[in-house]
This record gives structure tokens, C-alpha cells and sequence, in this order.
């Protein structure tokens, strides 16, 4: 396989960071590597042989930025012709932007995420583009990074989809052939998890009477998620890291280590980065996990997905009870918008699979879907966090978010459903409002002033 680009430390190399410094990882076309910033100094980035970081990428300028490492880091473009992006924004020419670890830096066709820890928390990601819903960003990012062996690390809460994303970079990775195997590391006591993940001997411990093959050897040649990664105890954690570095492991009981040909993908819906700095977590693995790091966002920041995965539910829920097709009704629809799913996808999927066996017609309706469904959706996260309560003073013409749903109508002539565009709910919802707070329905015709 051709290399993309030259650059001093390849990813399958131990990671000594000491935390003094920050690296970059670069993400090519079919490759992945990283690169060990200096404490201070200029990296020059570009085609050039003569650059620090030589990427072999025709869409690349031969001299195209440069990183300057200090007590900040920055990024200057030097007239490139194709344009440097950071956070999903073009760098002006010879413009310098600050950069921070976590932070996506897109030339040509070519990737650098920054790794480090110059701030807190934060996922490195793609920033969607004008117009542009977030899983449609995440989905260019996996595009890019699916075909490297770089180890990425899935963040979001419960639910929200980091087992489909998973299985989507196996899909469309260079391993897509081979097998993709799944291990929740909080499923297993950690004896057992040793066993799991790494195989055992004839003998090893009482009842192996026989050699079994571990997980990770298993999978060799495809794909391994290792969901729930920050329940992994904390004695697992330098045996995984040893894998990760020498890409071989030792089973249970065994004398010689064997190697293994695996694409690390783990998901957490913790905070590792603060599970590291209670010590609950080491550090050194965190950075062998975390190659790239994907934040997918909850639900309720995803509305307008909602229609077109609870069709797609719909459909699934038909074909696997053998019944026929059914629509959701623009009602069914739209309360489902007005919940906030804390469950998100998963509890979707749970709610329109219930709704379709309740559902007696063609279509699904609002009254099949769940009546708790029914009450929470009333307090829509497009406009207030908390739901009108039945008190004289939240009702009363003191409440904020009576204000604002005043303040639309009186901007958009009274004409409901231009207010609720304005205020980002649907024209129902308004109308909920409206009885809620005892705002008198506008009349026909009713003008501002």
C-alpha cells in the first residue's frame, strides 16, 4: 500500500507522551500516522520534501501552513491554493488561527487532529457546514477515517447510535471482509474478561479443558468494539495497553504470545479524560484508544432526524413482524418531535416498534403512540427546558417564556404559524402554549401595535 505522506512516528509505535507536549494524528487516503509536536518551535506542513510534515497529497500546496508551538499553538496558511479549514471554517490566506487538542484541521483531502491536553474535554470532530445536520458532518468524518487502522474512540450519552457508527467504519474500512466482534467490558467480571478478551490454555484454571481463542484473536483481520471501555477495571488496563503497542497477545496460562491483526474501536459514554485525572483510567491507554475521538450528538440536538429514523423504524418493525407497511401520521410525527428522548435512538425505536403493534389501520396515529409519550411531550426543548406549570405565577405575564412567545406573535403580526417558526417550534406546540398561558387566541387578521 503506498504511503500518503513521510512522517517520523507511524501509529502502531508506543505513545510517550509525558503530557509535556502536544502530537498530531493524520489521516490520509487509506493511511494513518502521527507526529510528535516539538515543546516549541515550527512544524512546516506541505507536498515539499524539504516540509517537516511531507504529505503526498496532489491537493496539498507544496508549502501549506505551519503549525507555530508555543505557549499557544497556531496555524498559519501560507497562500495555499485548495485552502485550510479549522473547525470547519477556511483559514484565510496568511491568516494564523489559535488551534487546541481536539480540534480538526482539513487540507486537501488530508486530516490533522490535534491530541494533547490544552483543554479540558472535547471530542475531535468535522464542524458541520452551513446547512449541513450534524450526523451528516459525523458521516464525512467517517468517510475519511474509515479506511486507516487508527483506533477511534465513540463518545455520546446511552443510545445514541455509537454501535451503528461502529459498524459503519467496518463497513466501509479496508477490513469491511473480515469478521467485526463486539465485547462490553462491563458484562464481565474482570477474571473473566481476561479470558475473554485474550483466550486460555488447556489447564490454565479449573474446567479449561481445553485451549480457547480469545476475542482479539478471533477477530484477526477485521474489527473489534470494545463497548463500555471506561467499565474496563483498572488491572485490565496495562494488559489492553500491551496489545495496543505490540499488536500480540498472551492467553491465559500460555507461554507465547501471538500476534493479532485488529482495528481498535472503543465507546464510552463516560468522561475518560476525567476518569484520568481521578486515576481511574490511564492516561497512556486513553491515548492509544483516543486516535481520533467521535462525539455524536443526543437526540433532542438531532430533531429533524426524527421523522426519517422513525420511518425507517417503521419499516424494520414491518418486516421483521411480517406485517404490512405503515406510515406515521404528520400527528404521530410531530409529537415525536416534541420529546426530548433520553433514551434517544434506542427509546425511538422502542416507541414506534410499540406503536406499530398497537397501530389497527395503515397509518400510525398519535394515539398509538405511548400516552407518557403523550404528557412529557408538552415541554418541547426547542423553547424552554421546563413545561408551564399550573401555578398562578408561572402562568403569569412575568414568566420569560411568555414574554418571548409575546414577543414573536407581535413581531410576525400575530400570524401563528410564522411565530412559530420564529420561536423553532411547530404550530401545535404554539397553540399548547397559547392555552398555557392564557394568551387569548389572535384573531384573524389581528395586527401588532
Amino acid at each position: 500500500m503506498p504511503k500518503d505522506w513521510e512522517t517520523t512516528l507511524p501509529v502502531a509505535a508506543p505513545y510517550r507522551s509525558g503530557m509535556e507536549g502536544l502530537r498530531l494524528v493524520i489521516v490520509g487516503n487509506e493511511n494513518a500516522a502521527t507526529h510528535q509536536l516539538p515543546t516549541s518551535g515550527t512544524v512546516s506542513i506541505g507536498r515539499s520534501e524539504e516540509a517537516s510534515i511531507c504529505l503526498l497529497d496532489p491537493a496539498i500546496s507544496r508549502r501549506h501552513a505551519l503549525l507555530h508551538v508555543g505557549p499557544r499553538l497556531t496555524l498559519e496558511d501560507l497562500g495555499s491554493a485548495n485552502g485550510t479549514y479549522v473547525r470547519g471554517v477556511r483559514v484565510g490566506s496568511g491568516q494564523t488561527v489559535e488551534i487546541e487538542a481536539g480540534d480538526v484541521v482539513e487540507i486537501g483531502t488530508t486530516l490533522l487532529i490535534v491530541q494533547g491536553r490544552s483543554r479540558p474535554r472535547g471530542a475531535a470532530g468535522i464542524v458541520p457546514m452551513p446547512g449541513e445536520r450534524p450526523m451528516e458532518a459525523i458521516n464525512r468524518l467517517i468517510d475519511r477515517i474509515a479506511r486507516s487502522n487508527l483506533s477511534v474512540l465513540l463518545l455520546g450519552e446511552t443510545g445514541v447510535g455509537k454501535g451503528f457508527i461502529a459498524a459503519e467504519l467496518h463497513r466501509r474500512s479496508n477490513r469491511s471482509e473480515g469478521p467485526m466482534v463486539e465485547l462490553n467490558c462491563a458484562a464481565f467480571p474482570e477474571n473473566l474478561l481476561e479470558s475473554e478478551l485474550f483466550g486460555y490454555e488447556k489447564g490454565a484454571f479449573t474446567g479449561a479443558t481445553q485451549a480457547k481463542r480469545g476475542l482479539l484473536e478471533s477477530a484477526s483481520g477485521g474489527t473489534v468494539l470494545l463497548d463500555e471501555i471506561g467499565e474496563l477495571p483498572i488491572g485490565m488496563q496495562p494488559k489492553l495497553l500491551r496489545v495496543l503497542e505490540e499488536r500480540e497477545v498472551m492467553p491465559v496460562g500460555g507461554l507465547r504470545a501471538r500476534a493479532v491483526d485488529v482495528r481498535f474501536i472503543s465507546a464510552t459514554n463516560r468522561d475518560l479524560e476525567g476518569e484520568v485525572a481521578q486515576g481511574k483510567f490511564r492516561e497512556d491507554l486513553y491515548f492509544r484508544l483516543n486516535g481520533i475521538s467521535v462525539e455524536i450528538p443526543a437526540l433532542r440536538k438531532r430533531i429533524s432526524e426524527i421523522p426519517g429514523l422513525a420511518t425507517s423504524f417503521a419499516l424494520e418493525a414491518s418486516r421483521r413482524f411480517g406485517f404490512p407497511s405503515r406510515t406515521l401520521s404528520p400527528e404521530a410525527i410531530e409529537l415525536l418531535m416534541q420529546y426530548r428522548w433520553p433514551g434517544n435512538i434506542r427509546e425511538l425505536r422502542n416507541v414506534v416498534e410499540r406503536a406499530f403493534a398497537l397501530c389497527s389501520g395503515p397509518c400510525i396515529e398519535a394515539k398509538d403512540i405511548p400516552i407518557a409519550k403523550v404528557a412529557l411531550a408538552k415541554a418541547p426543548p426547542a423553547l424552554a427546558e421546563d413545561a408551564p406549570g399550573t401555578d398562578d405565577a408561572e402562568r403569569g405575564s412575568e414568566h420569560p417564556e411568555r414574554r418571548r412567545i409575546l414577543a414573536a406573535l407581535d413581531q410576525c403580526g400575530w400570524n401563528q404559524s410564522r411565530a412559530a417558526i420564529a420561536l423553532g417550534i411547530s404550530r401545535q406546540t404554539l397553540s399548547t402554549r397559547l392555552d398555557a398561558y392564557n394568551i387569548p387566541r389572535p384573531r384573524k387578521g389581528r395586527k401588532s401595535g
